[in-house]
């Protein structure tokens, strides 16, 4: 056989393997081609809507105020790691997160500057799916949310209902207001993330499996508080 022949051959079973493993099944996730399909709805939904409307956010909005944007909602967000820092009973970290918020709505008027942060109070990560996982609730299959993107089903589906009453917001009396600052609560996370598409892209055979795999292990790795797992937890 010529060698370029040869080449052609070789090539081609390289691209064949390729394809095997982007699409192996994954036991983690035995909904994926409902999965597949919303992702790809919100990649659309991204991309036609989401996208535009935080690059106009960007583009208009004074940096500095974008900053106490950011720093709003991520104090109103400490709440909720402090409500589950308590379910946990981890008394010193629930210390620690009261003490940003009171902080931050005192010293940072109102949320607006993270003065706590200046002042070295670190800010930490918790949720309620995180809290379901550290009691011992099982992640249970990936399942991809529209909108809101990768979660898993119980776990974390139920845990973006804990938060969802947790988060401050939702109790207010004004819906017009409260749907107002969920509105701008979601352009300016988005606007955080743009300039990131073109990693994800270089570094993605698959982009579904990819954003998969990163979450999963990055909810594991916060339920673990970052602890490797046993050898029996593996198994």
């Amino acid at each position: 056989m010529p060698s370029s022949s040869l080449l052609c051959l070789a090539s081609f079973a390289a691209l064949l393997l390729l394809s095997a493993c982007a699409t192996a099944p994954d036991r983690r996730d035995p909904l994926e081609p409902f999965n597949r399909e919303m992702f790809q709805f919100n990649q659309d939904f991204d991309e036609k809507i989401a996208r535009p409307l935080a690059e106009l956010y960007r583009d208009t909005v004074p940096l500095q105020v974008r900053k106490g944007v950011r720093n709003f909602f991520a104090n109103l967000g400490d709440v909720i790691v402090f409500v589950n820092d308590a379910l946990q009973m981890k008394w010193h970290e629930a210390l620690n997160d009261a003490g940003r918020v009171m902080v931050n709505t005192t010293l940072g008027l109102g949320g607006l500057r993270d003065v706590a942060s200046e002042l070295g109070v670190e800010k930490r990560n918790e949720d309620f799916g995180q809290t379901l996982g550290y009691w011992g609730l099982p992640a249970g299959p990936y399942l991809v949310l529209p909108i809101l993107g990768p979660s898993t089903f119980p776990r974390d589906t139920a845990g973006l209902v804990g938060d969802f009453y947790a988060w401050p917001v939702s109790h207010m009396e004004d819906a017009a207001v409260a749907r107002g600052l969920g509105v701008l609560r979601f352009l300016q996370a988005r606007s955080d993330l743009l300039g990131t598409e073109s990693v994800l892209e270089q570094a993605a055979l698959d982009r579904y499996v990819f954003v998969r795999d990163a979450y999963l292990q990055r909810r594991e790795s916060l339920i673990r508080d970052g602890r490797s797992p046993t050898l029996e937890e593996e198994e």
